[in-house]
């Protein structure tokens, strides 16, 4: 079953969700980071120079950098499943990524397979870990 648990908890994860692709969007790393856990770890095994960062503060900063890389970002995000037990649930969304890159428009899809915990009756992440599905480069202005 893809959808498991308290329904007002799964809503709270997919606005968890929802919070961190609007950050992303508005490259607002204040509100970005806010949605993590203090001690949370963050993994991007299809991109080596990235790996695997650990800690709120350390995300936050490996984000803000790598955030210069995506100019005029459009990312979307939407969940597959939310599995909920007690104050820890996993999730497995898909992203969606539009942004301009030397000339040349990138879009990019791929999925996150996600830990999610409850903390002071606040659902952050715990770990994300994504992975590609699919990129595809077009001309600007396609």
């Amino acid at each position: 079953m893809p959808f498991t648990g308290p329904a007002e908890d799964r809503l709270a994860i997919r606005e968890l969700l929802e919070t961190y692709a609007d950050a992303v969007t508005r490259v607002d790393a204040e509100d970005w980071a806010a949605t993590w856990a203090e001690d949370a770890e963050w993994s991007l095994p299809d991109y080596p120079e990235l790996g695997t960062t650990r800690g709120r503060a350390a995300i936050k900063a490996m984000w803000i950098e790598a955030m210069k890389n995506y100019p005029g970002i459009m990312f979307e995000a939407w969940p597959g499943s939310i599995e909920v037990n007690g104050d820890t649930a996993t999730m497995r969304s898909y992203t969606s990524e539009v942004y301009d890159q030397n000339g040349t428009t990138m879009r990019d899809r791929g999925v996150y397979e996600d830990t999610c915990v409850k903390i002071d009756g606040k659902w952050l992440f715990k770990s994300r870990s994504f992975r590609n599905i699919h990129r595809q480069h077009a001309p600007k202005g396609c």
